[in-house]
This record gives structure tokens, C-alpha cells and sequence, in this order.
């Protein structure tokens, strides 16, 4: 699988490198700021003022990164932080900087 900007697999499978570049992109940020209670995609792009096609990549790379869950509910998804975010993102970090 080629590694680049599209993509948030790495050529080691490093998960860690994943959250790193999931968390990288500022609109991705924003995002995760969004989810602090569920949203459905029509109201995230709404308050990020995206185009759905970027919307949806955005949102496709923090899902890969085990970030953020969809949760289907008839046509509509509705996206929430997944429950194990905080422990992955601290558990990515190096470990002089972990708590």
C-alpha cells in the first residue's frame, strides 16, 4: 500500500503514525472539536462550512485512525469520538511524554 498525504496507513502498520497524521490536518481538528456530542454529517458540514466530498475524507481518515465511530441511522450517519480516542492518542505518544 503506497504511503503519502491520502493516506494514514503506514508501510510498518504503525498505528501510532496513523493518529499522528490523523490529527495533522487543522479541518480534522476542528472536526474532533465538533464531535463533543454527536453530530450527523449534514450538520458537521454545516458548522465547518466543507464541501461533502472533503467533509467525508476527513472524516474517513480519523475513522481509519480509530478516532472517531458512524453510526447509521437510516440514510443519515451520525458520528460521535469513538471510546477508546483519548487512551489511543495518549498511548501514541513517545514515552517520555506519556502521564
Amino acid at each position: 500500500m503506497p504511503v503519502g498525504d491520502s493516506s494514514v496507513c503506514t508501510a510498518g502498520g504503525d498505528d501510532r503514525t496513523a493518529v499522528f497524521k490523523a490529527l495533522s490536518d487543522p479541518h480534522r481538528l476542528q472536526l474532533l472539536d465538533a464531535l463533543s456530542e454527536v453530530r450527523c454529517h449534514c450538520g458537521l458540514q454545516e458548522m465547518l462550512d466543507l464541501a461533502p466530498n472533503l467533509l467525508s475524507y476527513h472524516l474517513r481518515i480519523l475513522r481509519e485512525a480509530g478516532l472517531i465511530e458512524g453510526v447509521r441511522r437510516g440514510r443519515w450517519v451520525d458520528y460521535r469520538i469513538a471510546v477508546g480516542a483519548r487512551s489511543q492518542v495518549a498511548g501514541s505518544l513517545p514515552q517520555v511524554l506519556r502521564p
